[in-house]
């Protein structure tokens, strides 16, 4: 029996979020260069992605590619943003057939110019659409946009359009980039890492974190599957006993 069928669809986590990691080592496995994992990296999107619409996911959110990656050489860079492009270029039809808005957040500015004009083109044509949210982070890291939103909050302070007494979680959470995405209830990394990597780091204080092997390319509908029941079978105190749970 399939993970899909033991899911109880009552118990669906709203947001997931997914480090997709392995995809130079999946290449280097193959005896291929780093690029040759991020071009077979694709169908491991494809298959969240329809997983995500078929059980009825809201949102879904995936560590594209951080701001430590501009680090990278320049000829990996150069081949990452061509197949953004090329990858918002043949499935922008599939997202506007399953009802998919594309969102972003990073520092989009960051990006080349052909780049960013193609993702904002995407973003509006799939504006209107009411099922999943599929959020790419391009150019993005947690510390980035902490900082950044610290210093919109120093601003807005200074300008008197509020006040410092009145920041607290809810107000600081309101200029971060995710503004109006709940939180992820679910947080999966591949390939084996057990760390964070400096993504959604606000975000996920209450997240459930699910690490498997399996590298990127390689991830199945049936693992993302398995993620969502290792996750319902969790108990979710947020800091309460069990007790009071119930």
């Amino acid at each position: 029996m399939s993970y899909k069928d033991n899911i109880v669809k009552y118990k669906l986590p709203k947001h997931i979020a997914i480090i997709m990691d392995g995809n130079g080592r999946w290449a280097k496995k193959r005896g291929n260069i780093r690029i040759f994992g991020h071009q077979n990296a694709v169908r491991a999107v494809r298959n969240v992605v329809e997983a995500s619409v078929e059980i009825g996911i809201k949102y879904l959110t995936l560590y594209t590619f951080s701001t430590e990656n501009w680090s990278r050489p320049k000829t990996e860079i150069n081949a990452l943003m061509s197949l953004l492009v090329s990858t918002i270029n043949s499935e922008l039809k599939t997202l506007n057939e399953n009802n998919v808005r594309l969102l972003a957040i990073g520092d989009i500015s960051s990006l080349p110019k052909n780049v960013g004009k193609k993702l904002e083109e995407a973003m509006a044509k799939t504006s209107t659409h009411t099922g999943l949210n599929l959020v790419l982070a391009l150019s993005y890291s947690s510390r980035w946009e902490i900082v950044n939103a610290v210093k919109m909050i120093v601003h807005d302070i200074h300008v008197n359009k509020i006040q410092a007494d009145s920041i607290n979680d809810s107000v600081f959470a309101n200029y971060l980039n995710t503004s109006g995405i709940p939180d992820p209830e679910l947080l999966i990394r591949t390939s084996g890492e057990l760390r964070i990597s400096n993504f959604l780091l606000w975000q996920i204080a209450y997240s459930e974190l699910y690490f498997t092997e399996k590298l990127w390319p390689d991830f199945e509908k049936e693992d993302f599957y398995a993620a969502i029941y290792d996750y319902q079978q969790r108990e979710r105190r947020f800091g309460k006993t069990s007790e009071q749970l119930y």
